[in-house]
């Protein structure tokens, strides 16, 4: 799901510069359709971020980040400082 998740962010990269549209002067939806086109675009792109979030979030920071919460100093090495979430302090 990784491999689909990136390569549709990748899509969504070339997708962004739409040179098809920069001579265009028809309006859609009350707006000029390059305008449009980057609303919807835009709404893709935010789609597109959720499943990466959801299926493609490295796991490993997650554990990292509830062990660092585990120690007595809040930090992951155990060492003196600052705690790692502001919550605990």
């Amino acid at each position: 799901m990784k491999t689909v998740v990136y390569g549709l962010l990748g899509l969504l990269c070339v997708l962004h510069t739409d040179v098809w549209y920069w001579d265009d002067s028809r309006m859609v939806l009350g707006a000029p359709i390059g305008f449009t086109y980057h609303v919807l675009w835009t709404v893709v792109v935010t789609g597109a971020f959720w499943l990466a979030v959801r299926y493609a979030w490295p796991t490993e920071l997650e554990a990292a980040a509830t062990d660092a919460a585990d120690t007595p100093s809040g930090r992951a090495d155990g060492s003196p400082g600052s705690p790692a979430s502001p919550e605990s302090s």
